[in-house]
């Protein structure tokens, strides 16, 4: 009976349990109901569509079926961070730097072509970058490339990317001056060259001799030998219409013009009044643009070949002497002789090698003005001292001199490029305090001391350090005279006068702007 009486207990605890956990469930499910329940009222998400008229228009518009560029900005993480950091370190071989620098260039100087530039370097601050380049002139009818390099401060701009905020002068950028080169630095140390200081070689510059070879090349080859004449010691252009003459009929002839690179200096250029012998022809001309275009040999070279294969040949070399200058190129055309040596033995003006190319000649003969410039050497004082102006200058051309004496010619030219008289005349011309270079004969260096309470008055003698005893030029011209120092001359001067002068942007001629005198004296215009 007891047994009966706890089994029936056990089984109502056991449905209570039941009955209980039952209950429970169904409570969670009901709430769980509830609250999903509540979650559908309440949330909205966005409408995809953003409107039934937006609905409406997209399957309604017509499009045109072609393809059409994307101009949106697609913005990454990057994008999403903030400004620039002004205060980073700037990379100087970074490539936006070398953009920068190309951009700022172009904008400032635009006389200038720039043709090839390095690799930026670290200037001297941690904002500072130095970059080198080449560049010309657009002025400058040749092909010769020049260098500057220059030191930039940059910053940041738009975007974050560089931007030039600062640029320094003329070879300030001294970190891209390229090193010496291997020749020089062997030279140094063997103790050669000890009077020279440190030089930085142009290698476009190649002055070089060529050599003919050996003796049958000498033998097979076709020359043209003048030697000296009544030009000898004339002026300037004197010498240089008769050498184009003899480079004329060569070319003609189609034979290897022998030229002399010794050159008498005329009185007229010189600071002695004498005649100066023993001048070099490379002082004044690019001997390596000669040598690419004329077919040429160095008489010092070609005399010792001669007299070689005469000492090693018992047959001697075919010569055809011509003993004056009436006989004509067209008469040599045909001549086989290896060598045509035309001898100027006559008194003047009979010896000038010009009168070979008078009369009918003239039409057959046509001098190769394109093969003769100026000295590359010359030609980087100019691009020196133009870039220093950073090439934005105005000039004038003073000349006075002997012309401005001869007042039987030039009856005005002294009176007319007086101090009182340019400053006059310039100031209707050039703006005040422009850079105004001044080329000119004018030997007293404070002449045009008036012009410079208008203008920043620039002279050639202002430049004296490019050719002084610790410049390029005075090294590299040393190396040719073998240690021996050069003068900078008159001719120098002169050719380094009318370069700058034509760079200018504005230019003032002494005749047909400062005075009325023709320029060949009177009666002449």
């Amino acid at each position: 009976m007891k047994m009966k009486d706890f089994n029936s207990s056990s089984d109502l605890i056991g449905q209570n349990a039941i009955k209980i956990i039952s209950n429970v469930g169904f409570s969670v499910f009901v709430f769980s109901v509830l609250t999903f329940t509540v979650i559908a009222i309440t949330y909205q998400p966005p409408d995809p569509w953003e409107s039934s008229r937006t609905l409406t228009r997209v399957f309604t518009e017509v499009s045109n079926a072609t393809f059409q560029m994307d101009n949106s900005v697609v913005k990454t993480g990057e994008d999403k961070t903030g400004g620039c950091d002004d205060t980073r370190l700037v990379n100087c071989s970074a490539r936006g730097v070398l953009m920068a620098i190309k951009k700022f260039n172009v904008k400032r100087f635009k006389s200038i072509v720039f043709l090839e530039y390095q690799t930026p370097v670290n200037g001297s601050k941690p904002n500072e970058c130095d970059v080198s380049w080449k560049f010309r002139n657009k002025k400058e009818k040749s092909w010769r490339k020049y260098r500057d390099f220059r030191r930039f401060r940059l910053g940041y701009g738009e975007n974050c990317a560089y931007k030039v905020v600062g640029a320094k002068g003329w070879h300030s950028g001294v970190n891209a001056k390229r090193p010496r080169s291997q020749s020089q630095v062997n030279a140094t140390q063997k103790g050669e060259m000890s009077k020279i200081s440190t030089s930085f070689h142009d290698d476009q510059i190649n002055d070089t001799i060529p050599v003919m070879g050996s003796g049958s090349a000498f033998r097979n080859g076709k020359h043209l030998y003048y030697s000296r004449g009544g030009d000898y010691c004339k002026n300037m252009n004197h010498y240089i219409w008769s050498l184009l003459c003899a480079l004329g009929e060569a070319q003609y002839l189609n034979r290897t013009f022998v030229i002399d690179l010794s050159i008498c200096l005329s009185s007229k250029h010189t600071s002695s009044n004498q005649d100066e012998d023993g001048k070099d022809f490379r002082f004044y001309f690019d001997f390596d643009h000669l040598k690419e275009t004329a077919s040429i040999v160095e008489e010092q070279e070609f005399l010792k070949d001669w007299k070689q294969f005469d000492k090693n040949h018992k047959k001697k070399i075919p010569v055809r002497k011509v003993k004056t200058y009436k006989v004509t190129p067209m008469q040599l055309k045909n001549d086989k002789s290896t060598i045509i040596w035309r001898q100027f033995d006559k008194p003047e003006p009979e010896n000038y090698w010009y009168r070979v190319c008078e009369n009918q000649a003239a039409n057959y003969i046509k001098r190769p003005w394109q093969s003769l410039w100026k000295s590359k050497r010359l030609m980087n004082i100019v691009s020196e001292i133009s870039g220093q102006m950073d090439w934005d200058y105005d000039a004038v051309h003073v000349i006075r001199g002997e012309k401005a004496q001869n007042k039987a010619m030039w009856p005005n030219l002294n009176e007319d490029t007086s101090p009182e008289s340019l400053v006059s005349k310039l100031q209707g011309v050039i703006q005040p305090w422009r850079n105004l270079y001044v080329a000119t004969n004018e030997p007293f260096y404070n002449y045009f001391d008036r012009l410079r309470t208008l203008y920043k008055v620039h002279l050639l003698d202002d430049y004296k350090e490019l050719w002084g005893d610790k410049s390029e030029w005075y090294n590299e011209t040393m190396v040719l005279t073998g240690g021996r120092a050069v003068g900078f001359d008159g001719y120098m001067r002169a050719e380094v006068d009318t370069e700058v002068l034509y760079r200018a942007k504005l230019r003032v001629e002494t005749f047909y702007n400062l005075t009325k005198d023709c320029k060949d004296g009177i009666h002449t215009c």
